[in-house]
């Protein structure tokens, strides 16, 4: 049995770096797996060890119809270049509701079809219902990253809740180094470069607060940062960093992480970086609504608030830096919680769903 693994975009995303741990669990176990992704691009998919690579076209473009079309093409090169390659007997892996080709390529050839859903907030709404109506009709079972989404997203098909889990690597570097004392001043987000996930809310705390130091770490390069940020009077106190390939620096600096996804535009399913905040011991701030909100228990490892009332995170994130006895409480609470989300179990829950345990 061979798993083809299908993701649209290669970047440095929690998306991809799922699917990365996952393909790294199916190899260590034997199974002969398969990446296909778009060409052209470096990120979490590249160069996984032991797995066989197939590549199709597709550019990311930031008009909408433009974008659109670009998918659709994409998406018939998809179903074209493969369709000699898979079998009745493989396993179509499918990655975000977004290479909706792949469903219809398994279905045609009679595959069991794996649909791993990530996302609920997507525009326009016909797009979302027709890439869902895809999933639903193309899918023999469906795994869901929260409850909350499984929830939002119910479909026809047996349905499995996985929370993401940490890779091992990255737990082992955050427990060598942990902060034995904080320096709590330090404010640390990791998002997309867009508004509506909290990145004109962060910068409002910057100046809100010129006692401490905050970082910004997006998925962009520095032009689209130069261009989002034009014209703006950025404070003092503020850095903004371009797409990481390693995080762990940023960890390593923070005391407290936020993350300020307005829950009107975008309601997190997940949250990777959350967790990776728990193994550092770092104390988080999260919106009080979707599958990141299954993470946090407020006033234990962090707090709950919706970040269009900045004046309300002002507070919560005053309370957690200045405070040292709630703080260090929080941080030996993040670091019990993070141990629910180990990556051996991760995979296994995997190898489950595939039955071959």
């Amino acid at each position: 049995m061979k798993i083809y693994a299908f993701h649209l975009l290669n970047d440095y995303s929690g998306s991809p770096k799922v699917l990365r741990q996952l393909a790294k669990g199916w190899i260590q176990n034997g199974i002969e797996c398969h990446i296909v992704t778009c060409g052209g691009r470096e990120g979490f998919l590249s160069e996984i060890e032991g797995a066989t690579y197939h590549h199709y076209w597709y550019k990311f473009a930031q008009n909408p119809l433009l974008r659109l079309i670009f998918l659709m093409c994409s998406q018939l090169l998809l179903i074209i270049k493969m369709f000699a390659i898979v079998k009745k007997n493989d396993v179509i892996y499918v990655n975000t509701v977004l290479p909706f080709g792949a469903g219809i390529l398994g279905k045609i050839k009679g595959c069991k079809v794996i649909y791993h859903i990530h996302e609920t907030s997507m525009k326009p709404w016909i797009l979302k219902k027709f890439l869902f109506g895809m999933a639903d009709f193309t899918a023999t079972e469906v795994v869901y990253v929260s409850q909350y989404l499984a929830d939002q997203e119910a479909m026809k098909r047996p349905s499995h809740v996985v929370y993401n889990a940490l890779e091992s690597s990255f737990l082992n570097t955050a427990v060598a180094n942990r902060k034995t004392l904080p320096d709590y001043k330090n404010v640390l987000m990791i998002c997309s470069l867009k508004a509506y996930k909290g990145v004109n809310e962060f910068v409002q705390l910057a100046k809100k607060h010129a006692e401490y130091n905050f970082r910004l770490v997006v998925n962009a390069s520095v032009s689209d940062i130069d261009q989002y940020f034009s014209g703006q009077n950025l404070p003092a106190n503020i850095t903004i960093f371009p797409t990481q390939k390693d995080v762990h620096q940023q960890y390593q600096w923070a005391d407290v992480v936020l993350n300020l996804s307005r829950p009107d535009a975008w309601v997190e399913t997940f949250g990777l970086t959350v967790i990776e905040a728990m193994a550092y011991g770092i104390p988080v701030i999260v919106p009080p609504v979707g599958g990141i909100a299954e993470l946090v228990e407020n006033g234990i490892n962090g707090y709950k608030a919706d970040s269009r009332n900045v004046n309300h995170v002002s507070h919560l994130l005053k309370e957690i830096l200045d405070e040292n006895a709630l703080y260090n409480y929080m941080q030996l609470q993040a670091i019990k919680l993070v141990k629910k989300y180990d990556e051996d179990g991760f995979v296994k829950q995997s190898m489950d769903v595939l039955n071959l345990n």
